[in-house]
């Protein structure tokens, strides 16, 4: 069994917050105001509380410059790791499990 520790999941809120709004100086309120968005969601978005979503992305790409494939990376990146994270719980790595109901391809 290993015990080797993962790092958790970073949020894209946290990178938005920590590598864009705040070297930026720019305020959550600003930043919603100029996107056309309820402020409340991008404080959730900050908190880790609500994800980034197609049209989210959209909005943040033509605010930073960047592209909104950017952003869906990230969410899609954390959405991955949280997932796996949840999996590996329940099935460690390493762990015999019973394919015989499998199918092989080819």
């Amino acid at each position: 069994m290993s015990t080797e520790r993962r790092l958790s999941p970073i949020h894209p809120g946290k990178i938005l917050n920590e590598e864009f709004l705040v070297p930026m100086q720019v305020s959550q309120y600003r930043l919603a105001k100029e996107m056309g968005v309820d402020a409340t969601r991008i404080h959730s978005i900050v908190k880790g509380k609500r994800a980034i979503t197609a049209e989210t992305a959209l909005l943040l790409g033509r605010f930073f410059g960047n592209s909104p494939g950017f952003w869906m990376g990230l969410q899609s990146q954390y959405d991955l790791e949280v997932a796996q994270d949840r999996l590996s719980e329940s099935y460690p790595i390493g762990t015999e499990t019973d394919r015989s109901g499998w199918v092989q391809a080819g």
